[in-house]
């Protein structure tokens, strides 16, 4: 014997689910990848968004594995491409190492984007 939910209850659901999906982050452009480092691009919106940056390395790099992330804006609108063009390549944001020969992971920031200058490349 189905069950059927009030119309109301039915909604909220489906709002709640469509706000989990919404939710759900979207892998940034990878333009591509030198050796063991991959080049990702970061929406300009997001580019000092540190949460961001959690939430795509969660993506992007496997616990307990070796990855290394070099990320950039595209101000411009460049066509990305490898290597990269000149105006992307200028627009460094952060690099994320994580090595399991060492046991280490670090994020550091680029110093333009004036986030912690003591630790900045």
């Amino acid at each position: 014997m189905p069950t059927h939910l009030p119309t109301r209850t039915l909604t909220l659901a489906l709002l709640l689910a469509a706000s989990a999906h919404a939710a759900e982050p979207e892998a940034w452009p990878v333009a591509g990848q030198q050796g063991l480092v991959r080049y990702v691009i970061v929406p300009t919106a997001l580019a000092r968004d540190e949460p961001a940056y959690a939430r795509q390395l969660a993506l992007l790099c496997e616990p307990e594995r070796t990855c290394f992330i070099n990320f950039y804006t595209n101000s411009s609108g460049a066509p990305v491409s490898m290597p990269l063009p000149d105006a992307i390549e200028h627009e460094p944001t952060a690099v994320f190492r994580q090595s399991v020969k060492r046991g280490a992971a670090t994020l550091r920031w680029s110093c333009r984007m004036q986030i912690a200058a003591e630790t900045c490349f």
